[in-house]
């Protein structure tokens, strides 16, 4: 073989290792980063406590800084979110810890509940619901305890 036709089948050879551990290398470092949302819709400060546990033990399993953590409530579990809330010491906590917690403004309006009644440092969603289908749209993993 020639030099060059051999430099030639070389360079074919790198091209078509790189086409398929490039991707491979993206994939795997994109999965490292997980996401999560967690949907509250029960008046349950039971309910509340796990979903708050739960968002605390996938921080704890997979390293506070490999996810992104939601915590979506709406309709009953609006309640949660809440500044007189059952479990309002544990939202500064999971606010600290980079947990999102999310109320919905539809649930909000429908109840005449306004920003003043929430719990300082939370966000804000147009419809919970939707935020959630939105989330698992775009690979986001779902759980509702």
């Amino acid at each position: 073989m020639k030099p060059t036709a051999a430099i030639s089948t070389f360079a074919a050879l790198l091209l078509a290792v790189s086409a398929v551990l490039l991707p491979a290398q993206a994939h795997a470092q994109k999965s490292e980063r997980h996401r999560v949302v967690i949907q509250v819709s029960d008046n349950d400060p039971a309910k509340w406590n796990l979903a708050l546990n739960n968002a605390r033990n996938v921080q704890q399993d997979l390293g506070k800084d490999k996810v992104d953590v939601e915590i979506v409530a709406y309709g009953p579990g609006l309640g949660m979110l809440k500044s007189d809330s059952k479990v309002a010491p544990r939202l500064a906590q999971a606010l600290d810890n980079s947990v999102g917690l999310l109320a919905c403004e539809n649930t909000m309006r429908n109840t005449k509940t306004t920003k003043a009644d929430m719990y300082s440092g939370i966000s804000y969603v147009d419809a919970g619901v939707v935020h959630i289908m939105k989330r698992q749209g775009e690979g986001w993993a779902y759980i509702r305890p």
